[in-house]
């Protein structure tokens, strides 16, 4: 009987500076599968180059995006894995010694958080678990818009080992990754019905998701790149309520900003160049039907 297989999956969009490494602690896995959701950069070439199968996919769902390769695995396990994601031998090792014998149906771990070049213990980050790891016919797919979550039944296996995250590395990092998720996350509140977005509601929001991260979740204790990263959180929430706000207003605002521009255009419309300035009436008068046809 032969040992059990594994599958990675790696959902990528513009990951040329950090696949390359992934893939290459990822050289213990039968299969790895890249679902690159809209690269213009190098990534799709990165992986071809190194031997994994691409999978292109348009969605904006994120668990779409997981469940899409689900239908092409032949392996026993499937192991979802970030780009900015990094596997130590020592996992790897636990990993395939966990499928081969668990009578559980997924595996989770622990996941080290560097952000701003600093392993985080506090803010929220120090204590998180990930579960990545399935069976394969135990995994129905996935549910959730922006915090997926899978769909499977059975038990729950803790590895002793740590998945590291290199993420944050740099601020305009984040914000690329802001402007990924803030609007989705906006447009599933407007979906649920959040009442009407104010003044004050942006500032409770925003305030409170740095109370909370900075001091009930002691992230100062990280030390200024605790405090940094609680900013960028409380910013988050700030921007998925202004964008929430945005999708509230009625009329749209693309439509407001329609009707603008349709006013400026009838007033041109209503306007000849001659009552703007004398120079137009007088090049108008000197300009005579014998001047064209000799031009002409």
């Amino acid at each position: 009987m032969s040992a059990p297989s594994i599958t990675a999956i790696i959902i990528a969009r513009n990951e040329e500076l950090m696949l390359a490494n992934c893939l290459e602690t990822l050289q213990w896995c039968q299969e790895v599968i890249v679902v690159d959701t809209g690269s213009d950069d190098q990534t799709v070439a990165i992986a071809e180059r190194l031997k994994a199968k691409v999978i292109h996919t348009t969605s904006r769902s994120f668990a779409d995006r997981r469940t899409l390769p689900l239908e092409s695995i032949k392996t026993d396990w499937v192991f979802y894995i970030d780009a900015d994601e990094r596997v130590t031998p020592q996992l790897a090792k636990e990993i395939l010694v966990q499928i081969e014998t668990t009578n559980a149906n997924a595996l989770e771990m622990h996941r080290q958080n560097m952000m701003y070049g600093k392993f985080f213990q506090y803010g929220g980050w120090g204590k998180e678990y990930v579960q990545r790891i399935f069976r394969r016919q135990t995994l129905a797919g996935w549910r959730g818009e922006i915090h997926e979550s899978p769909i499977f039944e059975g038990e729950i296996f803790r590895l002793h080992g740590s998945l590291f995250h290199l993420t944050h590395r740099n601020t305009v990092d984040g914000l690329r990754k802001t402007t990924a998720w803030t609007p989705q996350e906006a447009k599933l509140l407007f979906e649920a019905g959040t009442p009407a977005v104010t003044g004050w509601t942006l500032l409770r929001k925003t305030v409170m998701e740095f109370i909370r991260r900075a001091f009930l979740w002691n992230g100062r204790k990280d030390g200024l790149e605790g405090v940094i990263e609680a900013g960028i959180q409380a910013m988050n929430r700030y921007l998925v309520y202004v964008q929430l706000w945005e999708l509230q207003q009625q009329p749209p605002l693309e439509e407001k900003y329609h009707q603008k521009e349709m006013e400026f255009m009838k007033m041109w419309k209503k306007t000849s160049l001659n009552e703007l300035s004398p120079i137009f009436k007088k090049e108008q008068k000197t300009t005579s039907p014998d001047d064209k046809d000799e031009d002409e």
